[in-house]
C-alpha cells in the first residue's frame, strides 16, 4: 500500500506543478498583451518617443521633447520632484549597445540633468551595462518597460 500511495503523490506533485506552470504562463501572456509591449516593437522610434511621452505625463511627470534633430543625445526630458531626467529612447529589434550609453552620458551634461536614462523595448548588451554603471545612467530595458506601462495604466 505505501509504494502505492508513495508513487500516487510523485504523480499528483508533477500534475499539480504542471498546471501551475501552466498558469504562470497564461499570466505572462495576459501582462505582455495588457502592457501593449507587442504594439511597441512594431512603432517607430518616433512614435516610441510619444508613446513613452503619454505614459510619463500618466505617471506624473512634465514632459519636454526634444526637437528631432540635434538634440543633443536625448529624446524626452521628465521633470518630477525636483529632478531632471534625461531619456534616450530606443525602439530596437536588436540589443542596444553602448552608443545610446554614450549619447544620453552627454545629454545630461548639455541639458544640466540630475539623472540619465535609456529605454528600449529590447534588452542592453553587457558593455552597455557597464558603461551604464559607470556614467551613473539608468538602463530600463523590456522587463522594466513593461512594469513601468502597466503601472502607468494603473494612474489614469
Amino acid at each position: 500500500m505505501k509504494p502505492f500511495i508513495v508513487k500516487a503523490a510523485a504523480v499528483f506533485g508533477v500534475i499539480a506543478t504542471s498546471v501551475l506552470d501552466t498558469l504562470k504562463e497564461e499570466e505572462s501572456r495576459k501582462r505582455l498583451l495588457d502592457s501593449g509591449i507587442l504594439e511597441v516593437d512594431e512603432m517607430t522610434g518616433k512614435e516610441f518617443e510619444n508613446f513613452l511621452y503619454l505614459y510619463f505625463i500618466n505617471f506624473g511627470y512634465s514632459v519636454k521633447l526634444t526637437q528631432d534633430s540635434q538634440d543633443y543625445g536625448a529624446d524626452l526630458i521628465l521633470y518630477k520632484d525636483g529632478s531632471k531626467t534625461v531619456v534616450q529612447a530606443k525602439r530596437s529589434k536588436n540589443p542596444v549597445g553602448i552608443k545610446a550609453v554614450q549619447e544620453v552620458a552627454g545629454a545630461v551634461k548639455y541639458y544640466n540633468g540630475n539623472k540619465g536614462r535609456v529605454i528600449t523595448n529590447n534588452r542592453f548588451t553587457e558593455n552597455a551595462y557597464n558603461l551604464a554603471e559607470s556614467n551613473d545612467i539608468e538602463l530600463w530595458d523590456r522587463k522594466r518597460l513593461i512594469e513601468f506601462i502597466l503601472t502607468a495604466k494603473k494612474c489614469k
